[in-house]
């Protein structure tokens, strides 16, 4: 092999590729997550909770300059459309009618996992390119139907677009750590560019990032409308006079017996819906003993009972060598996982999976909350709309040229849709 050349390779586990090399190839990206690191996808593996016989074939795309990995995705063959929350059923649907087959599909995601973030890592522009021509190119030799890049950042979005990938637009509800300064229409919202801003300034340990943030949960209030902190504080107050409390427990603090129950209710939560859950509570044990920093537990308790319990998944903490953080949270984002309860109380569903988590990122300086896919009720929540997207390559051009015109049709619906929810913030004007 000549100097310099890349190869590709194609892994059929997460184990095969070396947990430092991916885990430092991953901190080189513009947007991590913890879920794209290698003990998070290797836990889903082991696990057996995205494995062949779930729909989730490993096929991991890889990239090498000699033993230098320089660029890589988690790349899945699917057999179904199950656990991606970003929904083609009906293009499955279309082929099937012209008896043409659509599955296995080739999806880059990360299983279960609607949450944005780097999905195509690369040390560079050109690593990244070569990866999307790699994906596309093995789609075509495998003869596979077509190619989903899942809830991708903007670096991953800017390459596949010039490769010519569709883009698809949903839209997610994400809260902002950032007290909005203007009216209630559309150009008081923060932007992503000030967001960007902020979040650099508490990345870099600037005291000045902690201007815009709210002091406390009060403060936060007091920037809703009248009619959304009366919806708050009845809702808040109908948990507290039903008898429950809250705890809390963060990485190593959270027992064997926490587990234990939060799994609970969690295979409650889809056993009611009348599916088994797609996580195993081994996966969860190997979050517990791999990557116990990144969780956060909430349980909910009546007459010291546990009934209820939401999960929180947590950034990497940022580190200040000056060390002037007033938390050690500052600047992370947190995400709203999982939730269950053994009891039904009213309005306990929005105590634990937004006020409790919302109060706790206030008091901790987290920057970020993002509550996952859909859900537009997160909006009365203070959560705001914010686009996520992902990108499509279909192999019959045809059937490629059909779901094109459908997503610009599909888009400017979204982009509508974006415009009603961001007239009805919930926060007052200035």
């Amino acid at each position: 092999m000549a100097e310099g050349a890349i190869i590709a390779r194609v892994l059929a586990s997460p184990l095969e590729v070396d947990a430092t090399a991916w885990n430092a190839l991953l901190a080189l990206q513009s947007h991590p997550t913890p879920f794209m690191r290698h003990e998070y996808l290797a836990a889903l593996h082991e696990s057996e909770s995205a494995v062949p016989h779930t729909g989730w074939t490993p096929r991991f795309m890889t990239l090498w300059e000699g033993d230098l990995l320089v660029a890589a995705c988690p790349l899945y063959l699917k057999s179904h459309s199950y656990g991606e929350y970003v929904f083609d059923w009906a293009w499955a649907s279309a082929y099937e009618q012209h008896g043409v087959p659509y599955y296995p599909k080739a999806v880059v995601a990360v299983p279960f996992t609607p949450v944005p973030g780097t999905r195509l890592m690369a040390r560079d522009a050109a690593a990244r390119q070569g990866l999307v021509q790699a994906l596309c190119q093995w789609c075509e030799d495998e003869g596979i139907s077509s190619l989903h890049v899942l809830f991708a950042s903007d670096d991953d979005v800017l390459t596949g677009a010039r490769e010519g990938l569709m883009l698809r637009h949903t839209v997610q509800f994400h809260w902002k750590n950032v007290a909005p300064t203007l009216g209630t229409d559309v150009s008081s919202l923060p932007t992503e560019s000030v967001l960007a801003a902020v979040e650099s300034h508490c990345d870099s340990g600037s005291a000045a990032a902690g201007t815009l943030a709210y002091r406390d949960f009060d403060d936060f209030l007091a920037h809703l409308t009248q009619e959304k902190r009366k919806k708050f504080r009845q809702e808040r107050r109908r948990v507290a006079e039903a008898g429950v409390t809250f705890r809390w427990a963060l990485g190593a603090d959270i027992t064997a017996d926490d587990w234990n129950f939060f799994y609970r209710c969690y295979e409650r939560t889809y056993l009611e819906h009348g599916n088994p859950p797609y996580l195993t509570r081994a996966f969860f044990q190997q979050m517990a003993d791999r990557m116990p920093e990144h969780w956060l537990l909430f349980i909910a308790e009546r007459e010291g009972r546990p009934i209820a319990s939401s999960l929180i998944a947590i950034s990497a903490q940022p580190s200040s060598a000056r060390g002037q953080y007033h938390s050690k949270y500052a600047g992370c984002t947190a995400y709203g996982r999982y939730w269950g309860a053994l009891e039904r109380v009213d309005c306990l569903h929005f105590e634990a999976c937004y006020y409790q988590p919302l109060a706790w990122c206030i008091a901790h300086g987290v920057q970020r909350f993002e509550g996952g896919a859909q859900g537009e009720h997160k909006m009365a929540r203070a959560l705001l709309p914010v686009p996520a997207t992902s990108m499509h390559w279909l192999a019959h051009p045809a059937f490629a040229d059909a779901v094109d015109r459908f997503l610009a049709r599909e888009g400017a619906g979204v982009e509508q849709y974006l415009d009603h929810l961001q007239a009805r913030s919930p926060f007052r004007a200035a």
